[in-house]
């Protein structure tokens, strides 16, 4: 009896661990080969000056009735199986909201931000993964249909997590909301159980983001130039080798590549969450390199830091004045 009871309460306290699982934040963004297709592209100049094509999202959105039917149908049914999403419209809106600030901060003097307009939707969302979708609405005689490729993208790396393609049923009747349901319904459980099983595995073995240090032509010191620390004559670079090993998770972290003035980690994995003020908090990649740049600013090493963020999965720490 005892054996029985102790199995009830370990089921119970699993179930109810199970119920508590964090959820991945989702977003439905538009593929760049739909956005290309419909016409829904403009052009941005990239910190070099380069003209680059990119999505127009809040063009698609003020166009195209059917993206704006299949994406709220995606997040009616990701919402029924504990998915809400983040509203991609929504975000746009805030977006606009935040352009004066981004002035604002380009001209203080403080760190630079160099990403595309995509990067900056991923930011302000703060999506961990993106539902990167593709349709199109075909005839069959008097009947409709939809094509569709749907992939789930981690929106720190660009990395296709799962992905399901196919066509619906044909339809006389259906709207498009529901020719995309049809199509799409029973590739939904699998799906989304590849996009928890992601995030679990973030959740356990940290989010993986790239960061570079690198250094300004007056910064006092080289990577190669010898500290003391902890008691230890030791080179600048593994001293970031050691600060890398004590904060990313599991220890997990690579030097891509070294030379006197810049470091490169990649595959670096970094926490979810971290307690701040006694309050359980999300930390993104900027948050992990503010770290790291804090760090260098204090005793013994002294050195002034910029951030400049490369898109949401990668950081420049740029030391020097």
């Amino acid at each position: 009896m005892r054996k029985l009871t102790l199995s009830l309460a370990l089921l119970f306290i699993t179930t109810l661990l199970s119920g508590q699982a964090k959820k991945p934040v989702i977003m439905v963004i538009p593929s760049d080969a739909y956005c290309n297709r419909m016409g829904f592209v403009t052009t941005y100049e990239d910190a070099d000056g380069n003209a680059l094509s990119t999505p127009d999202y809040s063009k698609a959105f003020l166009s195209d009735e059917n993206l704006r039917l299949a994406i709220s149908e995606l997040s009616a049914i990701m919402a029924q199986r504990g998915f809400p999403l983040k509203d991609l419209e929504q975000t746009l809106k805030n977006l606009e909201t935040q352009q004066t600030e981004a002035a604002l901060f380009m001209g203080s003097g403080g760190g630079t931000i160099t990403e595309s307009p995509l990067d900056r939707i991923k930011r302000t969302a703060k999506a961990d993964i993106i539902m990167d979708l593709d349709f199109s609405v075909k005839t069959r005689g008097p009947q409709k249909y939809i094509s569709f490729n749907l992939r789930g993208v981690d929106a720190y790396t660009g990395k296709v997590i799962t992905a399901v393609s196919g066509d619906g049923s044909p339809s006389t009747a259906a709207t498009v909301g529901i020719l995309l349901e049809e199509a799409v319904l029973n590739y939904m459980d699998s799906f989304n159980a590849a996009l928890q099983g992601h995030f679990d595995d973030m959740f356990t073995n940290g989010r993986e983001v790239t960061v570079s240090i690198r250094m300004t032509e007056n910064c006092p010191i080289t990577m190669n130039d010898e500290v003391e620390f902890l008691g230890e004559t030791v080179l600048l670079s593994d001293v970031l080798d050691y600060w890398m090993d004590e904060n990313t998770v599991n220890h997990r972290f690579s030097r891509a590549a070294a030379g006197d003035y810049f470091v490169d980690y990649e595959q670096v994995r970094i926490p979810l969450y971290k307690t701040v003020l006694g309050k359980e908090r999300a930390i993104d990649t900027r948050a992990f390199a503010m770290d790291l740049a804090r760090f260098l600013n204090r005793e013994p090493f002294n050195l002034p830091y910029k951030i400049n963020e490369r898109g949401l999965g990668s950081v420049w720490i740029v030391l020097g004045d």
